[in-house]
């Protein structure tokens, strides 16, 4: 396979990873500006990108104010960049960096019953997608219609429980997607998800992998949802299929969570009901020409969104920063690519394009885990910089 560096980067513009009616939105970016020498706070007008750091040094801070969508889109601010001239995603020159800052990055699992067979057949399968489509054949035959319609935790739920316990049939994934407790585990250490334009990372040895192409909750330490982005919960399917156990090993690896382009902030034009209204796309298309196209609609998740933030946050677990809550997906690619019978899986070179018309387009390309850009910037470097620059 051709290295990292040899493979051509995606040409961005605005209008390509803008939402459809960004003229009405509250934008929130993060910008890497190396003549500040690290991340500016910033909001989205127009074609402009206008650094408000000095109104709020951090995206966590500037999510605490009551009247963050008014900053976003009336407070004064300092520098400006054309949108255009970010998109480049050069290390040398300003561009947008993942719009998250100090959040804790969470994710929820098997949130959709489309998906959740595709986890049962990893499981099933344990990881060799060789065996793939004859699992998936008994699976959906034998466990996919018990499931339409199905309330995750309650009696009906116990019901079906039963009834595959007796068939051999349960499993963890079952567990956490039809029980009363869903999964939410740690997606990726604070300041490490990469954003729009940059390099995505999957591990040299994985053989059977996907994107998961996903809506991200961006909630305050009061558990409030402030605004909404998308997120590529990168997954290494033949990992997590030899054992849940390996979940780190599958999901967090370095550049291995994308969020983006921008944080659209909860307003009167854009409140909860329209994020459960979102609809996100995903096309990937390869350096051979190959394409894939699927979907996932958040009017067909098992649990609603603020169940799922509950399950996140309260008594029980607070986080003084905030969170992004990775919503899960109901896209699970089972067109074969490489071998019949084995699946989707991606090739270096890939350019992963997810998308939403009220949220715009985070596109990354895919490179070896290895190969992609270390990450060198954590919570002390950004503290150390703030400082200097006298914004704490």
């Amino acid at each position: 396979m051709e290295t990292a560096a040899a493979r051509p980067r995606p040409v961005l513009t605005a209008d390509s990873v803008l939402p459809e009616d960004a003229g009405r939105a509250a934008l929130v970016a993060r910008v890497h500006d190396p003549e500040a020498g690290g991340p500016c706070v910033a909001a989205v007008r127009g074609g402009d990108v206008v650094d408000l750091t000095a109104v709020a040094p951090t995206v966590s801070d500037l999510l605490e104010r009551d009247d963050a969508a008014e900053v976003a889109r009336e407070a004064a601010g300092g520098r400006r960049w054309r949108l255009d001239d970010l998109l480049a995603a050069r290390p040398d020159v300003p561009h947008l960096l993942a719009p998250v800052d100090l959040q804790v990055v969470k994710a929820a699992g098997v949130t959709f019953a489309r998906s959740l067979l595709e986890r049962v057949i990893e499981e099933r399968t344990g990881g060799d997608p060789a065996r793939a489509a004859r699992v998936r054949e008994r699976v959906v035959r034998l466990v996919g219609g018990r499931l339409d319609g199905i309330r995750p935790g309650s009696p009906e739920a116990a019901k079906v429980k039963e009834l595959l316990l007796t068939e051999g049939l349960w499993s963890q994934y079952l567990e956490v997607g039809i029980g009363p407790d869903p999964e939410v585990f740690t997606k990726a250490p604070v300041l490490s998800a990469v954003g729009t334009g940059a390099d995505i990372g999957v591990l040299r040895a994985s053989v059977w992998n996907n994107p998961e192409p996903e809506a991200v909750l961006v909630v305050d330490s009061r558990g409030r949802v402030r605004g909404a982005t998308l997120g590529n919960d990168v997954n290494l399917r033949d990992v997590e299929g030899r054992s849940a156990l390996l979940l780190s090993r599958a999901k967090d690896n370095n550049a291995s969570c994308a969020i983006g382009p921008f944080v659209r902030l909860l307003d009167d034009g854009f409140g909860l009901d329209a994020v459960r209204d979102l609809d996100i796309d995903l096309r990937v298309e390869g350096p051979d020409g190959y394409v894939l196209q699927g979907s996932s609609s958040l009017r067909e998740i098992s649990r609603d969104v603020l169940d799922l933030v509950s399950a996140t946050y309260g008594a029980h677990h607070q986080y003084p920063d905030g969170f992004a809550l990775f919503t899960g997906t109901l896209f699970a690619p089972t067109e074969d690519r490489r071998t019949p019978g084995e699946g989707f899986t991606h090739e270096y070179g890939d350019m992963v394009h997810i998308s939403s018309p009220r949220l715009g387009a985070l596109i990354n390309t895919v490179v070896p885990s290895e190969e992609a850009p270390p990450w060198t910037f954590g919570v002390g470097a950004l503290m150390r910089n703030l400082a200097r620059r006298g914004l704490l």
